[in-house]
């Protein structure tokens, strides 16, 4: 990477250590003791990271096999340790899609069913958030405007999904083929860009049939594993707090996480620069005690990011490394 993204990501570590550590201090600059949260709630909240990775493993070796596409499960393991690093090491994670298409041509992959996969488990994702706000709904009626945030940040997330399919499909019908734009040539690009662009868009225009005809009973087993993961992303703040303090109530253990965890994405700094914390500590200065919270924060942001990416450095990282690296182009090929 380049150096001015080291430092972006140094500064973005410092603002999250610092206002940890400010929330921590000032419990602490009261007297309070810390409660720490024990062994077997540890124990089972590592459990549930795992079982949440293999959710999402699932996810993306069952999407393929909906699309006829041969994916072992160790290089799909490998697609979500490299997206998780290199997402949370670049501003709004715009590195984790790069890494994951890295690791995918790395395993020979053809890129029309690169494509596939990448999009089709975008779609399930927001297809899982759309039907467990549903669920919220329903059960946590209460919280109205914790709820009227959660549609907002999926309205957001949906806009962006979709609006990259309809644009590429757009782009496949008209631009798949002869010259290069002036609207491309402004932003900078030249012929060689535009060609492996045209490219892209000629094997995403091929995999559209391919994806009419995806099997429905593996894209049903891909759906459901797609919900179980996020469902699982969602528990572990409920785990950490009740494992303290059982009588705090659940609907803001649940949805707060949601909010916190899918809007930071539009954090212009890796992982929010202090954001999330930030966010986190207002979330529930009403809900939880100050201990507690100081507490649930140190340990909700340790297994919901910063495991992630020694996860992703132990899994995938000398791929990530190679995916960010600026005068490396991961376009596609002829070959494939």
């Amino acid at each position: 990477m380049r150096r001015s993204r080291w430092v972006l990501i140094v500064l973005s570590f410092g603002a999250m250590f610092g206002v940890s550590g400010w929330i921590v201090w000032s419990q602490w600059a009261r007297g309070t003791d810390l409660p720490s949260i024990p062994l077997w709630a540890h124990a089972l909240t590592f459990g549930l990271v795992g079982a949440e990775i293999l959710a999402r493993t699932l996810k993306i070796r069952l999407s393929a096999a909906a699309l006829s596409i041969p994916l072992t499960f160790g290089t799909s393991l490998r697609v979500c340790l490299g997206g998780d690093f290199a997402g949370n090491v670049t501003p709004g994670r715009s590195g984790g899609e790069p890494a994951r298409f890295l690791v995918l041509v790395e395993a020979r992959m053809p890129t029309t069913n690169i494509l596939l996969v990448l999009f089709l488990e975008l779609l399930l994702e927001l297809g899982s958030l759309i039907v467990l706000s549903f669920g919220f709904w329903f059960f946590f009626r209460g919280s109205g405007t914790t709820l009227g945030l959660i549609i907002g940040v999926i309205a957001g997330y949906a806009s962006f999904v979709i609006g990259l399919g309809v644009a590429g499909y757009v782009l496949s019908r008209r631009n798949a083929s002869g010259p290069t734009p002036a609207w491309v040539k402004r932003l900078g690009l030249h012929a060689g860009h535009w060609r492996r662009i045209q490219l892209s868009l000629r094997h995403l225009r091929g995999g559209v049939q391919a994806l009419k005809s995806a099997s429905q009973s593996w894209m049903l087993a891909s759906f459901v594993a797609s919900v179980v993961h996020v469902a699982l992303r969602l528990s572990w703040l409920p785990m950490l707090v009740w494992s303290i303090d059982r009588t705090v109530e659940l609907a803001p253990l649940v949805l707060w996480p949601l909010i916190l965890l899918y809007g930071s994405v539009a954090a212009p700094a890796p992982g929010g620069g202090g954001v999330v914390e930030y966010g986190f500590a207002k979330a529930f200065e009403g809900t939880l005690t100050p201990a507690v919270l100081a507490t649930a924060l140190i340990w909700w942001r340790f297994y919901s990011y910063y495991l992630y990416i020694l996860l992703g450095s132990l899994g995938a990282g000398s791929t990530v490394m190679r995916a960010l690296r600026p005068d490396r182009s991961t376009a596609p090929s002829d070959a494939h």
